[in-house]
Order: structure tokens, then C-alpha cells, then sequence
């Protein structure tokens, strides 16, 4: 697959602290057409002098993650090494859930024989693509071989489900023991989303829901919808701060939650999952992404027994976005 990201390299005192500024079109609220004009007048800022945090990025939260987590990296001296913790020092993993991706029923059935030959003991399938009646099958199939207690199903919609129809076919997948559901239906449907999860079977998570809502708001929304979980992607709320704050609120209300990669690169994946590993979680989260991109930037990030671990013999290689 291929995505775009822009690396944000700050220079200081002989040391170097690179940044990622990762989007996926369609679903991040940074406007594209004005995208690389905010970079280069961002650039422009800080080399006049300008204070970081005077700069304005509201509107473009991969902007801001992406300038957080550069000026970390140039605090580390460059090394990578964000939020020092047992993970960094390759004493602890990180639990990950196993990701399925949409497409037809074989290429379904393959992935999750993968994954759970692979060590995985929760998954995560995308649905709403195929036909509604085949994505039971699938279940059913996963659910003859294996009992809850031996795989923990995850769920994303993706918003695929109309409000009318969404609980009707809740109550149809809530036979398989399904762990949550991600988004079953768009954002900013408030009211609708609200009555599904005061009446869904399927614990629901909110994710894109969470996209471009102003810290003010975010209480409020909490609130109102009362999600079982919440899903963080600090690339898409802008950082690690916002994303912060959502945790709080959501610790307030007896809400879950987990962290997700937006399908960065190596650089804002180490940045994220540095950042989770501080945060004592014990769910698994969904920062296996990095094995999507056969030109990755090399790294220590590893993935071995369905856990994210941070390999301090392997080095990183800079060189593809520093030459």
C-alpha cells in the first residue's frame, strides 16, 4: 500500500530530532491543499526563531504531532528514545491485536489463519465491505474453532452501517461473542449513536468520531454518546497532549480505551508506541501496522508473539529521508 508522510527534521547544537507528519486522505481533517504551504511556513517559523508552541497548527493535527514528537526526539539528542521506559530498554512488549483487512471471503480466511497461527489471541477484522451474510459465515468459521477465551474478535464498520439497520445487525453478530465494535455508523450522527450504545448487545467504540473534535467539546461529547471505549490515534487528534486529555476524560466516565496507529511509518509508530508503553495498559493495542510498508524505515520496532517489542540491537537508517 502507499501512504504520504512528510519528515519533520529539526537541527540543533549538532543533534537531530526527526518528526512524522503522516495523513490518510479521506479521513484526516488537515486540508491537503494547503498542506505543504503549512510545512513550509512552519519551517519558515522556527528557523526565524519563532517558539514552538506560538505556532499556530490548529487544523492540522498531523502538523503538530509530527512537530511534538521532532522536538522530543531533538531533547533525546536525537536518539529515538522518546519515553524511556522497560519497553525501550527491550524489556517489555507491547500486546498487539492482529489485523484483518477487507476483501472476499478467502483472502479473509487466510489473513486469520495467519494471524492466529502467528500467535495472535485478538484480532481485529474490518467489515462492511463484503456482503453482510458472508461476514457471519466468516465469524461462524472463527467461532467453530475457536472459543471466546481462546480469540478475542475485535470489529471495525467504518461507519458502514446505516442508523436504521445498525442494531438489527448488532443483535445478528452478538452471537459470536464479539469483544466491541468499532464506528457502525458515521460520525457526527450524535443522537443516533447515542441510542445504539445505550442499546447495542456489542460494546461500541467510537474512532473517527473522535476526529476534529475541539478539546472543549470532548467532555460534552463523552457525555452524551457514552461509548464503551474510545479508540486514540495521536497522529489524527493532534499529538500526544489532546490525546492525553481524551484518556482523562474518559478515565471521569468509566470509558475504555486503546491506542491506534494511523498507519504511520517506522518514525511516528516508535514515537506512538514509546508513548503508549507509559501508560500501563494492559489491552492489546493496534500498533502493528508498521509490516504494511516494503520500504519501511528500518528500525528496532519488532513484532514477535503478537507483541510489539523495541530491539535495541537493531539500528535505525535514517538515510532514506535524511540523503
Amino acid at each position: 500500500m502507499n501512504k504520504p508522510s512528510s519528515f519533520l527534521i529539526l537541527e540543533k547544537e549538532g543533534y537531530t530530532g526527526v518528526g512524522e507528519c503522516s495523513v490518510i486522505p479521506g479521513l484526516s481533517i488537515d486540508p491537503m491543499d494547503s498542506y505543504d504551504l503549512k510545512l513550509k511556513d512552519l519551517c519558515r517559523l522556527l528557523n526565524e526563531g519563532h517558539d514552538p508552541d506560538s505556532i499556530d497548527l490548529d487544523g492540522y493535527p498531523s502538523i503538530a504531532f509530527g512537530l511534538e514528537t521532532a522536538l522530543l526526539d531533538l531533547a533525546a539528542k536525537g536518539s529515538k528514545c522518546l519515553f524511556p521506559s522497560a519497553f525501550t530498554d527491550g524489556n517489555a512488549g507491547i500486546p498487539i491485536n492482529g489485523l484483518v483487512w477487507m476483501g472476499d471471503k478467502a483472502f479473509m480466511q487466510k489473513q486469520i489463519r495467519e494471524k492466529i497461527e502467528a500467535g495472535y489471541h485478538c484480532i481485529k477484522l474490518k467489515i462492511g465491505a463484503n456482503d453482510f451474510d458472508t461476514e457471519l459465515e466468516i465469524l461462524a468459521a472463527i467461532r467453530q474453532q475457536f472459543s471466546s477465551n481462546d480469540i478475542e474478535i475485535r470489529l471495525d464498520a467504518n461507519g458502514a452501517f446505516s442508523p436504521q439497520e445498525a442494531l438489527g445487525k448488532l443483535n445478528r453478530l452478538s452471537v459470536f461473542s464479539i469483544h466491541s465494535i468499532e464506528q457502525p455508523i458515521r460520525q457526527h450522527q450524535y443522537d443516533a449513536m447515542a441510542d445504539i450504545c445505550a442499546r447495542s448487545p456489542i460494546p461500541i467504540v467510537l474512532d473517527e468520531e473522535l476526529i476534529g473534535v475541539k478539546s472543549v467539546d470532548i467532555d460534552a461529547l463523552l457525555q452524551k454518546i457514552k461509548p464503551a471505549y474510545i479508540i486514540l490515534k495521536p497522529s489524527l487528534l493532534g499529538g500526544f497532549k489532546p490525546s492525553e486529555e481524551w484518556i482523562r476524560l474518559a478515565k471521569k466516565y468509566h470509558i475504555g480505551w486503546w491506542i491506534t496507529s494511523a498507519l504511520e511509518a517506522n518514525i511516528g509508530l516508535n514515537a506512538i508506541a514509546q508513548w503508549t508503553a507509559t501508560l500501563g495498559s494492559v489491552l492489546p493495542q493496534g500498533l502493528g501496522t508498521g509490516q504494511l510498508y516494503h520500504n519501511n524505515i528500518p528500525s528496532p520496532l519488532e513484532i514477535e508473539n503478537a507483541k510489539l517489542y523495541y530491539r535495541n540491537e537493531n539500528n535505525w537508517d535514517l538515510n532514506p529521508i535524511l540523503s
